[in-house]
């Protein structure tokens, strides 16, 4: 990945948020939680970001093979990183998106390198998009109509729309469609609209365009930490709803530097997807 300057995002964030505290100085009851300064962003609070937190009871997310441990890479150490191998026996799957995962946990042990959307410059989707490395960071945009939630890796972008509802008729996309409402200091976003191209982890668990998925961030350890529990239903892929959290630092590493992906769109490691589209002879 290729490192260059974010002057135009780092202009977005400011003149947002430079909007958003104007707001809350006299211009009704919002007030920016997340964000109150472009230096503010958030990091995964635990080793393996790219992996969710189970939650303290209930059906939770798809985790690495009891037999085939995940070790991610460090290093600091001598031990030899795997893959992800996914366990197969969690009850929320299918059968249909079991066999599916059957046949990319065989691949792995084939010794074929398993997908894994942000090596490949993919869009994350939802709920994956809360999943990143933590040497990456998450930058939250507060306004009173609308809330960007913004990837480090590649800048992408989340829109939650505030305070209003779902499209009749949402066209299915990458992230969904977002809605967004406060209540009391959680913010709970409500997403549906998706398309069946994403994962739902990086255990290459599929979805369909039924999924529902639910978030509700707030801040806990005295604001020095963000929390998101995330619920998710898929009738068409799941067999129960089930849950999921994931938790982020807060962090002055800001302001946010640019992790450019899409120039790296001819390594997708020989992965069965279609690479990012490139022009064969130059437009001019």
């Amino acid at each position: 990945m290729r490192r260059v300057g974010a002057g135009f995002v780092l202009l977005l964030c400011a003149g947002l948020l430079s909007a958003s505290s104007a707001v809350a100085a006299g211009e009704g009851d919002f007030t920016p939680r997340f964000a109150p300064d472009v230096f503010t962003a958030w990091q995964v609070n635990h080793p393996d970001g790219d992996d969710y937190i189970a939650p303290a009871s209930g059906p939770g997310p798809v985790k690495y093979d009891p037999a085939h441990p995940f070790i991610p890479t460090d290093p600091a150490s001598s031990v030899q990183p795997t893959f992800r191998v996914a366990d197969l026996n969690n009850p929320i799957l299918k059968p249909w998106a079991k066999e599916q995962m059957k046949k990319a946990n065989d691949e792995v042990f084939a010794g074929k390198i398993p997908y894994v959307a942000r090596e490949r410059c993919w869009p994350a989707g939802t709920p994956a998009f809360v999943l990143e490395p933590p040497f990456n960071i998450t930058l939250f945009i507060d306004t009173p109509k609308k809330i960007l939630i913004v990837h480090q890796n590649d800048f992408q972008f989340r829109h939650v729309y505030m305070n209003v509802p779902h499209s009749k008729n949402p066209k299915p996309s990458w992230t969904g469609e977002s809605v967004g409402h406060y209540e009391g200091d959680t913010l709970v976003v409500d997403t549906i609209g998706f398309n069946d191209r994403t994962f739902v982890d990086n255990y290459r668990t599929p979805h369909t365009a039924q999924m529902h998925v639910v978030e509700r961030f707030r801040l806990i350890n005295a604001g020095k930490v963000l929390e998101d529990e995330i619920a998710v239903e898929d009738p068409g892929a799941f067999n129960m709803p089930w849950k999921a959290v994931q938790r982020w630092n807060r962090t002055n590493r800001g302001p946010m530097e640019e992790l450019s992906c899409s120039e790296n769109n001819e390594n997708l490691f020989n992965y069965d997807v279609k690479p990012i589209p490139q022009a064969a002879k130059p437009d001019f």
